[in-house]
C-alpha cells in the first residue's frame, strides 16, 4: 500500500498541468506580498516619508512608541500627536492616513475634524484589553492569504481531478490492478489525493508565512487585531484575538477547505469518464455557493458558509456570530470536512470499484 500511495503522489505531483498550477500559485503568493509591501506609505507626522521598506520602518517605530495596552491616556497622546495641520477640505479625519498607528486610532476616537471625539477606550472596545504594536503587515498577510487560498482551492482541484477520471481505459491501471487489486488500487488514489492536498496546503502555508516575517519580522503577533488601520473594512474580524491567533485559524480552515475540496473534487473524478469534464464540474462544484441567492443574514447562510469556498475565504465563517460564537461556530468547519472526506472517500472508492469490476 505504500508504495501504491507514493506512486499516486508522483502520479499527482509530477502532472505538467499540475507543475504549472503550483508555478503560477507561488509566483501570486510573492506578488501579492509584494505588491502590498511596495505599496505601503507612512508619514512620522514631522519629517520622515515613504513607501515600502520605508513605511514598514516608519510604522513599526511609532508602533514601537505606543505598544503595550491601549489606554486613554495614549488615545489622546496619539491624538495630540498626529493632530491635523493642514485643511482636510471636508474629508472626514477617521479616514486620515499618516500611519498605521495614527489611522487606527483615529478611525475609532477622531471627529470630523480630527479632534478627540470624547469616547473612552472602555466606550469603543468594552471591557476588552486592547494590546497595540505593529499590525499592519499581518493584517496585509492575512487579507493576501485570503486570496492564495482561494487559488490554491483550484489548484488542488487540477491535481485530483485526473486521479480518477484519468485512468478509466489506462494501461497503468490494468497492470497495477492485477496486480495489487482493484480496491487496494483504489484506496491508494483516495489516500493519497488527500496526503498531497494537506502537503500542498502546508507547503503554501509556509511559504506565505516565512516571505511575511522577512518582510515586516516577528513584532505585532501578539496585538489585537481590532487595532486595525482605516484601510481594513468594519468589523474584518469583529471580536478581540491577536493576529498569531487569527493566523492559526485562518490556516486551520486553509487545510479544512483543501480537504473538503478534495473530498468533492473525489466523486466527481470518479463520476465523469473525461478529466476535462471531472476539472469543470469540480470548479463548478466548488463555485456554486456564489450563485446561490442567500444573504449572511439568512438562517440558511449558516449552513452554506460550512461549503470549502467560505473556509478558504474565512472572515465570513468567523463572523457568523458576533463575539466569540464566531470563534466557536468557524470550529465547526472540522467536523464539516470530515463529512466531506468522508463522503468523498467512500463514494469515489465505491464507484471507482465498481467500474472496475465491469
Amino acid at each position: 500500500m505504500k508504495k501504491l500511495i507514493l506512486f499516486e503522489l508522483r502520479k499527482i505531483f509530477f502532472n505538467r498541468l499540475t507543475q504549472a498550477a503550483w508555478f503560477v500559485l507561488l509566483c501570486l503568493s510573492f506578488l501579492f506580498g509584494f505588491s502590498s509591501y511596495q505599496n505601503m506609505n507612512a508619514f512620522d507626522g514631522i519629517s520622515k516619508e515613504g513607501s515600502g521598506g520605508t513605511a514598514v520602518e516608519i510604522d513599526k517605530a511609532i508602533a514601537k512608541k505606543y505598544e503595550g495596552m491601549l489606554t486613554d491616556e495614549k488615545v489622546r497622546q496619539i491624538m495630540e500627536d498626529f493632530k491635523p495641520t493642514r485643511d482636510l477640505h471636508g474629508m472626514n479625519a477617521a479616514y486620515l492616513q499618516y500611519n498605521a498607528t495614527q489611522s487606527a486610532v483615529f478611525r475609532k476616537f477622531s471627529d470630523l475634524d480630527g479632534n478627540w471625539n470624547g469616547l473612552r477606550v472602555s466606550d469603543v472596545f468594552g471591557d476588552e484589553e486592547i494590546k497595540i504594536g505593529y499590525t499592519y503587515g499581518w493584517l496585509k498577510t492575512s487579507e493576501n492569504m485570503v486570496k492564495v487560498f482561494l487559488v490554491l482551492s483550484f489548484v488542488i482541484v487540477v491535481m485530483i481531478a485526473p486521479v480518477f477520471s484519468g485512468e478509466y481505459g489506462g494501461v497503468d491501471n490494468i497492470i497495477l490492478t492485477s496486480r495489487y487489486g482493484r480496491t487496494t488500487c483504489a484506496a491508494a488514489k483516495v489516500i493519497g489525493s488527500f496526503l498531497a492536498a494537506v502537503l500542498v496546503t502546508a507547503a503554501v502555508s509556509a511559504v506565505n508565512l516565512i516571505y511575511a516575517l522577512l518582510l515586516y519580522g516577528g513584532s505585532g503577533l501578539d496585538c489585537s487585531v481590532l487595532f486595525a488601520p482605516a484601510g481594513f473594512a468594519e468589523g474584518y474580524i469583529p471580536f478581540n484575538i491577536t493576529c498569531g491567533t487569527l493566523l492559526k485559524y485562518q490556516i486551520l480552515l486553509a487545510f479544512t477547505g483543501a480537504v473538503s475540496v478534495t473530498g468533492i473534487t473525489l466523486v466527481l473524478s470518479a463520476g465523469c469518464k473525461s478529466q476535462t469534464a471531472a476539472l469543470a464540474a469540480s470548479a463548478a462544484a466548488y463555485l456554486f455557493p456564489v450563485f446561490l441567492p442567500v444573504s449572511e443574514t439568512s438562517p440558511l447562510f449558516r449552513i452554506i458558509v460550512l461549503l470549502p469556498l467560505y473556509h478558504a475565504q474565512f472572515v465570513s465563517l468567523m463572523s457568523v456570530d458576533q463575539g466569540n460564537n464566531g470563534l466557536l461556530y468557524a470550529i465547526l468547519a472540522v467536523p464539516a470536512a470530515f463529512l466531506f472526506v468522508g463522503i468523498g472517500a467512500i463514494v469515489s472508492y465505491k464507484i471507482f470499484v465498481r467500474h472496475q469490476v465491469s
